[in-house]
């Protein structure tokens, strides 16, 4: 399989050498335990003849008409973790450049991937249109308005979908190239996740703490903050849309527009959210937390949180 690692200026360092060392890795050991399984050809290109990361390491590029054509291109994250400081980096003649050539590899045939806030970049191409992807979670509202033609699941740590190939939070980097290794032999993928002391997962959920969340809608933002206040009642939506000074109509179209949720949905986000915290910061009873949380009994909680996060309590209240 030949990959195309596409570095722009300013790559995360962590993010691009994850990707490299974990497929360098899954070459090593498939060779070392005898495994007939196809290897990777890896080549980092560049839109530049000069590149450098976030913490200003040259990083050796190839010249990409040197280079046959590539079955996937990966791009890792760029190192901007908040929306103002990333929504200009997308206007940079590079990063526009890079639409460009993600849009000419996919009509060639290639499939395309990303992570992190690579999968902005990815998304500026088109090339998620009409289709499923994964983001940062606390970039997820500005994902979702920016491109309302992607089916944003921020939830999902990595989604495949058509050509495409999408990773959450910076160290999902790791997922990405476990999930590419996965697709070539998932015994070798098992034993990549070993060497590296990798555990799977699935959710972004437990860390998407919604405090952090870009929200950019006052409404929004009050709504999260009303709630937040309330987490241990009975709360319906036209108390808050009373509250709020607004209507629910109005309420759940502007949740559903930044955080793709309807307002029942957040709500059990954010108790669930709190639940979690109580779990691993005191030693109150479950029935206890799903009092302070609004549920009516602890067996409610426990089993939302093994529907939700894919975890008990045991496992909670262990991590």
């Amino acid at each position: 399989m030949r990959i195309f690692v596409l570095a722009l200026e300013g790559v995360f360092d962590t993010g691009l050498t994850t990707v490299l060392d974990s497929l360098t890795m899954a070459n090593g050991l498939a060779q070392a335990t005898g495994m007939t399984t196809p290897g990777f050809d890896i080549t980092v290109v560049g839109l530049r003849p000069e590149v450098r990361t976030a913490l200003g390491m040259q990083v050796p590029v190839c010249d990409m008409s040197d280079a046959p054509a590539p079955d996937w291109v990966v791009l890792p994250a760029l190192n901007r973790i908040t929306a103002d400081a990333l929504v200009p980096l997308l206007g940079r003649d590079d990063v526009i450049d890079a639409s460009s050539a993600l849009r000419a590899w996919r009509s060639g045939g290639a499939r395309v991937a990303a992570a992190c806030t690579g999968t902005f970049v990815l998304a500026e191409s088109g090339l998620l249109d009409g289709g499923e992807a994964t983001t940062t979670w606390w970039l997820s509202p500005l994902f979702r308005q920016r491109y309302p033609h992607v089916h944003l699941d921020a939830h999902r740590i990595v989604v495949s979908s058509g050509g495409a190939l999408t990773a959450g939070a910076a160290l999902s980097h790791v997922d990405l190239a476990l999930w590419l290794i996965r697709n070539n032999s998932p015994e070798l993928a098992a034993l990549v996740a070993r060497y590296l002391v990798f555990d799977s997962r699935l959710s972004q959920s437990a860390y998407a703490i919604s405090d952090h969340l870009s929200h950019s809608d006052p409404l929004v933002e009050r709504f999260d903050r009303w709630v937040r206040e309330r987490l241990d009642t009975a709360i319906s939506l036209d108390a808050v849309a009373d509250a709020l000074a607004t209507s629910t109509r109005t309420l759940t179209r502007r949740l559903n527009a930044v955080l793709g949720k309807t307002p029942v949905e957040y709500i059990q986000d954010l108790r669930i959210e709190r639940a979690v915290q109580l779990l691993k910061t005191t030693k109150l009873t479950v029935d206890r937390i799903a009092e302070q949380v609004g549920y009516a009994d602890g067996h409610t909680l426990r089993t939302l949180l093994r529907r939700r996060l894919g975890k008990g309590v045991r496992e909670l209240r262990g991590s």
